[in-house]
């Protein structure tokens, strides 16, 4: 798991941990406040530390290397050579990045990804890195190459700017294709929190938000940009036309894809100067990344990979508030801050934990870290590894002046040299390491995942094939108000670039500001009625976990027994239930017997096909029908095994499609289904999974009748786990509309696509992609 530290270091702790002196334990565990706990580590971090990082780092080296920025560059010759152009122009990118500054590799690999966005038709990118080759001096024999490639990218710019000249007349002007819906977009977005909800305090819930006036379903309740956020490294499949895997193709993850400061994908990254690693969209983000944090991490590259995300996160943030920022937030509440303070249902508390800041550092700095709830042990992994980064940090170079805290407001009222500024890092930049240890101990808690879809399918598939992955870790200031439910009444969507609509009013509690970067949007996924509290899912959500095992989670990361309408609901009919159980055995009644018993399981019985439900036999690690004429009883242990084998049998299916045959692969899932013994309810998730496979199966021979009939079957189950109103179902339904507009069956289009558009809309506002192709298939069905 990247977002801690590697084993190899969490290992080297703990040993550390054990072998201390029992009272300097008992001194560390009982210290309740952070600045003590990293004055402690400080004096407990050694040379040995240091040299462990640096010994282990040396794995994840992020040096510039013209040997790997050449061996880069072959590997995309060779996709370029089977034109496999975005393979070409990531492997061309992961070049740029390991050559040096002014180094012919450096011009090479401008003047080859040129070529390659060239073909994928991004010109005006494919001109700009022909003028950066230029500027490195490419190869003064090889110019007319580029000279060529320039005038051909600047034809077809003259013709695209034409095209949409020639689109610009009445007729036009109220269709609304996507690429006119995201220039409209762009421009000022307002973030912060909608009119109708308001932040509230109490002992119980903390700061909280909950609604002032009505709600409703849909509407935008709060727009959010991260303070800091951290791409997640991680190396994934890169698919080329028919979504199959070929050896010169390679890996690469969104660490390789995106820009690391926006979050933003791109075709043509903009490399770090100093390192291999870090890249950006554009010249822009790369200078204010810089003067945020890089030109701190950019030293410490390796280090910062062995010490985790969540390390490098809270770094990051601390970096980004710099020194200044950080003493005021640890000073009193200001009477500014209170004066432009939310109004609350406490809002007249001065404690500084029960205020609201909006997306400024004290929001983020008065989290809570609950230091005295995290275990001893991680408590001393995040103290001793802040403070190695905080000793490393001390190497790479002098605080910048900006941190000169000279007067009565610095830290601990110490004045450092006057001419020179701050020299080096004295003992006054402690609160620097305490803020990050601060940090790191609320990320346990108030760490946000950024979600994306991400495509799954061949980039030739005529259907939508996409799964939500994880991007990036972020600590979102106004976003961390939201406390949880299992069942939540909002859906959280992420946006990153610049196409954001702007639905608030102009009556806010924040200010506008350019939408640039990652946006997280929370609209209400139903009607919210006035005092209610506004909640969000932070995981363990009831459609697709059990109830105590969403509550054990929960009170091991978030230290809070979940008490939500779902979890509350949940555990009294299991009460109710195993009271009927307990009445059947007494009256000697057949289990499974009673009308209207346990919830289905999704299970059917093998010989009658009638519903299985749990049995409470053998600790209840059973089924039984529920046909008291049957009775026939199931094992766990054999449940388990049949969905083990439909999972792997779905796996083999997915990788045949993956290898184009599509055949094999509905053979394959055809027996699958007709294996005897246990059957899958149409409810099932797994049935789900299995009706979805055969759809895409299907589609992929263009049999759009029989994909369509599979995957209405996997949208019964769809809605049975997620329920009728989610955003998985919204997406099911968009895909279903999609079969039956390629199979030219207009009525069931037609019948589909508002049902599709109105859940798409609900969860995910008006301007999607998704919503604009529904539009576009309505309009040329009713054309």
């Amino acid at each position: 798991m990247m977002d801690l530290p590697c084993v190899q270091w969490q290992d080297h702790v703990a040993q550390k941990w054990i072998g201390l002196d029992p009272e300097l334990k008992e001194t560390l565990t009982s210290q309740l406040e952070v600045d003590d706990l990293f004055k402690c580590a400080l004096t407990l971090t050694t040379q040995d530390d240091l040299d462990l990082v640096r010994s282990i780092s040396s794995g994840y080296s992020a040096q510039k290397d013209a040997e790997l920025a050449a061996t880069c560059r072959e590997k995309g010759n060779c996709s370029f050579q089977t034109r496999d152009y975005p393979a070409a122009a990531l492997h061309y990118s992961q070049g740029l990045c390991f050559a040096h500054q002014g180094s012919e590799q450096l011009s090479l690999c401008f003047a080859n990804r040129s070529a390659a966005l060239y073909h994928l038709q991004h010109y005006q990118e494919s001109l700009d890195d022909i003028d950066k080759a230029i500027k490195n001096s490419y190869p003064s024999h090889l110019l007319h190459k580029l000279e060529d490639r320039r005038t051909q990218c600047l034809k077809h710019l003259s013709v695209g700017q034409k095209a949409k000249e020639d689109h610009h007349n009445p007729a036009s002007e109220n269709h609304k294709t996507p690429d006119r819906v995201k220039g409209a977009s762009i421009g000022l977005l307002t973030f912060g929190i909608c009119p109708q909800a308001a932040v509230g305090f109490s002992s119980e819930r903390g700061r909280h938000l909950v609604a002032a006036e009505r709600i409703a379903a849909g509407e935008v309740i709060l727009h959010d940009r991260p303070y800091s956020c951290v791409l997640i490294p991680g190396m994934e499949e890169v698919k080329g036309k028919g979504g199959r895997q070929h050896a010169d193709r390679g890996v690469f993850g969104v660490e390789h894809r995106r820009c690391h400061r926006c979050l933003t994908e791109t075709p043509c990254p903009v490399p770090c100067e100093g390192c291999s690693y870090s890249r950006y969209c554009s010249t822009s983000c790369q200078r204010d990344a810089w003067e945020e944090h890089h030109r701190w991490e950019c030293p410490l590259g390796a280090d910062l990979k062995t010490m985790g995300v969540m390390s490098q996160l809270a770094l990051r943030v601390t970096l980004k508030a710099g020194l200044k920022n950080i003493q005021m937030a640890r000073d009193p509440i200001r009477d500014e801050h209170t004066e432009s303070e939310p109004s609350g249902r406490n809002g007249e508390s001065s404690d500084p934990c029960t205020s609201y800041y909006g997306d400024s550092y004290p929001s983020v700095f008065h989290l809570q870290h609950h230091l005295n709830r995290h275990s001893p042990e991680v408590r001393f992994l995040c103290a001793i590894t802040v403070a190695t980064l905080f000793l490393k940090l001390s190497k790479a170079g002098p605080p910048p002046a900006s941190w000169d805290l000279s007067g009565p407001s610095g830290a601990d009222s110490q004045s450092p040299d006057q001419e020179g500024g701050i020299a080096d890092w004295s003992s006054n930049l402690w609160p620097l390491g305490s803020a990050v240890l601060r940090h790191i101990l609320q990320l346990r808690c108030n760490a946000q995942a950024i979600l994306m879809q991400q495509d799954t399918g061949a980039a030739n598939s005529p259907v939508q094939s996409s799964r939500e992955i994880r991007i990036a870790t972020a600590i979102f200031p106004t976003l961390s108000l939201l406390n949880h439910s299992c069942c939540p009444n909002t859906s959280l969507v992420f946006s990153t670039g610049t196409s954001l609509s702007a639905d608030f009013s102009e009556s806010v509690t924040e200010h506008r500001s350019t939408a640039r970067g990652v946006t997280a949007t929370v609209r209400a996924s139903k009607a919210i009625t006035p005092g209610q509290e506004i909640l969000h899912c932070y995981g363990p959500h009831s459609s697709r976990m059990a109830t105590r095992e969403r509550q054990r989670l929960l009170q091991e990361q978030y230290y809070f027994l979940c008490r939500c309408e779902a979890c509350t609901l949940q555990q009294q009919q299991q009460e109710e239930e195993e009271e009927e159980e307990e009445e059947e055995k007494k009256g000697g009644r057949q289990q499974g017997s009673a009308v209207g018993g346990s919830p289905q399981s999704g299970l059917l019985c093998g010989k009658c096909k009638g519903s299985l439900k749990k049995s409470s036999e053998d600790g209840g690690k059973g089924f039984i029908c529920s046909q008291s004429s049957c009775a026939h009883r199931v094992s766990l242990s054999e449940v388990s095994r049949r969905l083990q084998d439909i999972r792997v049998d779905l796996e083999k299916a997915v990788d045949l499609m993956e290898r184009e045959k599509p055949d094999e692969a509905l053979r394959l899932l055809r027996r699958t289904q007709s294996q005897p013994g246990l059957t899958l309810a149409e409810t099932h998730p797994v049935q789900g999974e299995l009706e979805d496979a055969t759809a895409r199966a299907y589609a992929t021979t263009g049999d759009w009748n029989n994909a369509a009939s599979h995957l209405e079957r996997s949208a019964v189950a769809i809605g049975s786990q997620y329920g009728e109103d989610s955003i998985e179902l919204g997406r099911q339904l968009f895909k279903l509309a999609q079969l039956h507009f390629n199979g030219g069956a207009r009525g069931p289009a037609l019948s589909v696509i508002p049902k599709a558009r109105q859940l798409l809309c609900l969860h995910g506002g008006p301007l999607s992609h998704e919503i604009q192709e529904l539009q576009a298939m309505e309009d040329c069905l009713q054309g």
